[in-house]
């Protein structure tokens, strides 16, 4: 059977008509559950059951034989759906992943019986980081110490997790300038790495870069120079020389010498962090905005306003586009580019 363009026209006029009226009812049926306050709206097109809908319907599951295991694959789910979240977030991952956040946090908490020990950590890391690489960092903390006081209840005092945990509330109070805070929570979690793992591992670096980095924060140079050294050597002997971490302790070890004033020696660094971030993750990642605005403060130190410029006008698109215009880093950047002479 053969169908002329007209025959088409009339289908898909057909098909366009039945969908309108099934948005429609669709439109109907939300309006209506939600005038009966069964439905209430969060944002946007964002819903939630009133709670005694939702504790009716958690009474009917406690009645179901297989209710413990259905719980078990929802953790399970949400699991995996933390698990994609890194640990500095895009606008397009931001949205791809909001809608999960709720979800991801009810297994983190009312279901927390349900989750392994394996999973405390990514769940509780999902959400912290979630709200940490908005720059949302009041919203941040909470998790941070859930983390800590479920691992520690669950895993016991010594465990890699809990350290894990103690490295990330520290890191959250070092973004926040709690210097004290900080600093214990970064000591113990170091000890913890070294005993549990020993001296050769990732996560022993990853301690040494970062209490390297509250101590180049207070000033304290002489401190951090051999722990950034430290890392870097542990972790090109661990990852090779091109892995992102090792440009991370570049960049570091460069921006400890750029704060001393020793612009001849942070040069290098910057650029070889520079370049194994572009190629390593790409032209419009927010590391490599990070690298660009570091490399342009050092120009504008020197007086090389004219080398600063162009670098600043790079970091700040690329913050834009892939941080938003509110985030601090990208504030940051504006403000460093509109200090220019």
């Amino acid at each position: 059977m053969t169908a002329t363009i007209e025959d088409i026209r009339a289908i898909l006029k057909e098909l366009a008509q039945s969908q309108q009226e099934l948005s429609q009812a669709q439109k109907e049926r939300e309006d209506e559950l939600l005038n009966l306050h069964l439905l209430q709206a969060v944002a946007g097109e964002v819903y939630q059951f009133h709670p005694l809908v939702r504790q009716f319907f958690q009474a009917k599951l406690a009645l179901r034989e297989d209710g413990d295991e259905l719980k078990r694959s929802f953790c399970r789910g949400m699991i995996e759906e933390a698990k994609t979240i890194p640990e500095n977030l895009t606008k397009e991952q931001i949205e791809a992943v909001a809608l999960s956040i709720p979800h991801i946090a009810e297994s983190a908490t009312e279901l927390k019986q349900w989750l392994e020990e394996e999973d405390l950590i990514p769940s509780f890391q999902g959400l912290g980081s979630f709200y940490y690489g908005q720059g949302l960092y009041e919203q941040t903390e909470p998790w941070c110490k859930q983390c800590l006081e479920v691992t520690r209840r669950r895993l016991g005092e010594k465990h890699p997790d809990v350290a894990t945990s103690l490295n990330n509330l520290a890191l959250l109070y070092l973004s926040q300038g709690r210097y004290k805070e900080a600093e214990p929570l970064y000591l113990q979690a170091l000890e913890f790495f070294k005993q549990l793992l020993g001296e050769n591992h990732l996560h022993v670096a990853s301690s040494l870069n970062n209490l390297a980095g509250l101590y180049k924060s207070q000033g304290r140079y002489e401190e951090a120079e051999p722990l950034l050294l430290q890392a870097l050597e542990l972790r090109k002997r661990l990852l090779g020389e091109n892995h992102p971490y090792v440009a991370d302790s570049l960049n570091g070890l460069g921006f400890l010498y750029y704060s001393q004033g020793k612009y001849e020696e942070a040069e290098p660094l910057y650029l070889q962090a520079l370049e194994l971030r572009k190629r390593l993750l790409g032209e419009n990642h927010p590391y490599v905005a990070n690298s660009l605005n570091n490399l342009a403060k050092l120009y504008y130190f020197q007086g090389k306003y004219e080398e600063a410029e162009p670098l600043y006008l790079q970091a700040l698109a690329i913050a834009e586009q892939a941080l938003g215009e509110n985030h601090p880093t990208t504030v940051k950047i504006r403000e460093n580019l509109e200090s220019l002479p």
